[in-house]
């Protein structure tokens, strides 16, 4: 268990120096290549668990490998690798034949620039590696595939030919985890099964020469791209200057559309339309809650309205026929200039007949999950209830009822839905 949990370690240690460096690392200001591929072959060598007598030689001519790597920094990245064995029986051993194949994902760090190898050369470097992934094994000895988890580790030596192609060379051990027949295929305990815990249930070595192909437009690779104080001096002024940008932009948002910058804006919520002071505020000179400009539309469309509609009935029937709504935006609950003629029959009815209160309903289209438009047709009756509470109408008057998504809202038609997007009444 011991070396799983320092196998482990170092692995979770890779992929978390890559995830923080893809993140925080100032380098991605500088373009490099990132890709290569890596290309080796070599020799193999697998040992426990083997039945007694039976064992491979030394080395096995036959394994190939291919890796496909980014590199998130000059410093670290992640390697798929897939990679292939064949190894038969040695002299005086039962024959058998194995095929050991592979596909994982592996961390990568450059050692070569952590270490600073430039300083004595600049076609030398070194990378560490190791993951975690899926294996199988078949052989002559049983039928079948032997699937299993192999976690590798390795070191690889590279020579730069190119700024296209470098020679390298690598060593890897490959520990394998709940591997249960022996490489010969044959049994390696009661039923034929690998029975002792010794950690990993097997081991394999790898030994390979090949190539890494850097792929990209740019003139350097991660693998061998150098910075000077100098250009990491650079890379922090941009870096401040680009926050600074992003600063401002935040403080130049206008999120109520009131012409006044959000940083400067005292009230960041006003009602769209109405007219504000140079602090975002809507002008409210009598302060009774409702902006002056509202209440001077309110004032003029009261006395249109008597004028043509003379009885409260008819009205009456307006409001509960469903012919007095307020509508909004998508995903809004912001109350415009153009709703005040709707609440304006409201609040007129309401104040010639103190007796009767209002259910207000509140509507979503079918956008969005359930949940979330109950919440927001909730929102947007309480926000033209709170209008036309401070147009002067008791609250115990008032009764907000949150329907979600309309009947209506099924239909496929924006016309349709931004139709149902609304706020009705019912006097009672």
């Amino acid at each position: 268990m011991k070396k799983i949990t320092t196998a482990l370690v170092l692995i979770s240690s890779l992929f978390a120096l890559a995830q923080e460096e893809s993140k925080t690392n100032d380098e991605k200001t500088f373009d490099f290549n990132r890709w290569s591929i890596d290309i080796n072959g070599g020799i193999s060598r697998p040992t426990a668990p083997f039945t007694v007598n039976n064992y491979v030689p030394d080395f096995s001519p036959y394994h190939v490998d291919l890796g496909l790597r980014y590199m998130f920094t000059t410093k670290v990245g992640l390697k798929l690798d897939l990679g292939y064995d064949n190894f038969k029986e040695a002299k005086n051993s039962e024959k058998f034949e194995g095929k050991y194949s592979r596909i994982g994902l592996q961390g990568v760090l450059n050692l070569g620039r952590a270490l600073n190898f430039e300083d004595f050369s600049e076609k030398l470097n070194l990378q560490l590696h190791a993951g975690l992934g899926y294996a199988y094994l078949e052989s002559n000895g049983f039928s079948g595939k032997d699937e299993m988890t192999y976690v590798p580790i390795g070191l690889t030596a590279q020579y730069k030919i190119s700024n296209r192609i470098a020679f390298n060379a690598d060593f890897t051990m490959i520990n394998n985890i709940s591997q249960h027949y022996t490489f010969d295929g044959k049994s390696g305990g009661v039923g034929g099964y690998v029975i002792e815990d010794r950690g990993f249930n097997s081991t394999l070595y790898n030994a390979t020469v090949g190539i890494s192909i850097y792929l990209g437009k740019n003139e350097n690779h991660a693998d061998w791209t150098v910075y000077s104080k100098k250009d990491m001096e650079l890379l922090a002024t941009i870096d401040s200057l680009q926050q600074r940008v992003d600063d401002i932009e935040t403080m130049m948002n206008d999120t109520d559309r009131d012409g006044v910058v959000d940083y400067l804006d005292v009230e960041p919520n006003t009602i769209n339309g109405v007219a504000v002071d140079t602090k975002g505020r809507s002008i409210d000179n009598n302060n009774n809650g409702v902006p002056d400009e509202l209440e001077t539309y309110i004032q003029n469309n009261n006395k249109q309205i008597l004028a043509a509609n003379s009885s409260n009935g008819y009205i009456k029937e307006l409001i509960n026929g469903g012919y007095v709504n307020v509508y909004f935006d998508t995903n809004s609950t912001k109350l415009g200039k153009e709703s005040m003629g709707s609440i304006n029959f409201v609040v007129k009815y309401l104040n010639e007949n103190p007796s009767e209160s209002i259910d207000i309903f509140g509507y979503a289209d079918d956008l969005g999950n359930t949940e979330y438009n109950k919440s927001l047709s909730e929102r947007r009756a309480t926000a033209v209830k709170n209008l036309i509470e401070k147009a002067g109408i008791n609250a115990s008057r008032l009764n907000i009822n949150a329907l979600g998504e309309d009947s209506l809202s099924g239909s496929k038609s924006k016309d349709a839905r931004s139709f149902v997007r609304k706020v009705t009444f019912k006097l009672k």
